[in-house]
């Protein structure tokens, strides 16, 4: 089950990177899931993408994300590598063009969150994507 999980988040993002570049201003993403809902929230408070809208469709559900313009990248980090609190300036160094933008996504005791977040409230835990 935990495979799924992973690439569900990965067609995900790989379809609002291909529609970002096709300069699309909406795309559908299906299935949804929490993870991915999660996900999208980051990137809208961090102002990647418009608002998004959860449709349930009676199978898995999916999302119909408004586009901006702002995405320049984002995928999935897999495996998902396990990172101390203290590791965080590391990752941010390897993923993101800069330290000025660009968000690590991660899991942690406390929840999905950005990495600024965790960095804040001191949690480690497991990457789970990036964008900018």
């Amino acid at each position: 089950a935990k495979m799924v999980r992973i690439s569900v988040l990965g067609d995900a993002l790989k379809t609002m990177y291909n529609a970002e570049k096709r300069g699309k201003r909406q795309v559908l993403i299906r299935p949804a899931s929490k993870v991915v809902i999660k996900f999208l929230s980051l990137m809208m408070k961090h102002g990647y993408i418009g608002e998004f809208e959860y449709v349930d469709d009676h199978r898995s559900g999916k999302i119909v994300v408004e586009l901006n313009g702002r995405l320049n990248k984002c995928g999935v980090i897999s495996p998902r590598y396990d990172i101390g609190h203290n590791e965080i300036e590391a990752w941010v160094a390897r993923l993101l063009p800069s330290r000025q933008f660009g968000v690590i996504v991660m899991t942690t005791s406390a929840g999905i969150m950005d990495h600024e977040e965790a960095r804040r409230k001191r949690v480690g835990g497991k990457v789970l994507g990036f964008f900018y």
